[in-house]
């Protein structure tokens, strides 16, 4: 069983880890996904159907892709990350683009400052699965979100096809790490990833716990054979 303490140390591991590396963060994202990772990020944004009128959250932000897409569709987008220089990285790209459609706030995605009912959408990627209590962070989406909001989540999965999740967790286990450490001399963040999705439910598991809240018509999109995917969860 999970304790306060278990929760608040796991939360603190993950700041540093992310902290270390955020100046790179980007640049290690490009390498190890060939790119890819924009265009399921742009995926989560159409998707995501952010309209114009509409308030939005874009959970565990970091440097800020899926925000300033979302908030290039028109509605009133803000960016929420615990990591302060992974927010400072955000600010730098909204700056040099001149670009003030994000607002950025340094917040705990397991104590958001704000109200009931009060979003129509939330997006969290790549950040489910690092957070304290998972399942707490649910329950704090949840809270936030009007009735019939819109919750995605893009994350790391968990290949169905056998030989094909053994080749993909040795390349987490041993790739991804020596990309960290050649680009930010960190191979230890990057380790930490496949320890995380071991713990981590993955496409179903999220599913069920969605379920559990209430979601309606939970959709399970696997991208490249379930490695990678995207739940969009309608609030009842």
């Amino acid at each position: 069983v999970e304790t306060a303490s278990d929760s608040t140390r796991h939360t603190q591991k993950v700041d540093q880890l992310f902290g270390a590396i955020a100046a790179r963060y980007d640049l290690v994202n490009d390498i190890q996904s060939l790119g890819l990772h924009r265009i399921w990020k742009r995926r989560v944004v159409v998707l995501a159907n952010f309209n114009e009128g509409e308030t939005g959250l874009d959970l565990c932000c970091g440097t800020g892709d899926i925000a300033i897409g979302l908030a290039k569709r028109g509605g009133a987008l803000v960016g929420m990350d615990l990591n302060r220089p992974m927010l400072l990285q955000a600010a730098a790209r909204l700056a040099k683009r001149g670009d003030q459609c994000v607002r950025l706030a340094q917040a705990d995605a397991l104590n958001l400052p704000l109200g009931n009912h009060s979003l129509d959408l939330v997006t969290i990627g790549y950040g489910l699965r690092n957070l304290g209590s998972m399942e707490d962070g649910l329950r704090e989406i949840t809270r936030v979100l009007k009735p019939g909001g819109r919750l995605l989540i893009l994350d790391f999965g968990k290949p169905a096809n056998r030989l094909l999740r053994s080749a993909y967790y040795l390349y987490l286990a041993w790739i991804l790490p020596v990309f960290g450490w050649l680009c930010c001399g960190n191979a230890s963040a990057y380790a930490y990833i496949l320890d995380s999705l071991k713990k981590y439910p993955a496409q179903k598991g999220v599913a069920a716990k969605l379920d559990l809240l209430g979601y309606k018509s939970v959709q399970i999109i696997d991208i490249m054979g379930g490695t990678m995917s995207i739940h969009v969860a309608i609030k009842q």
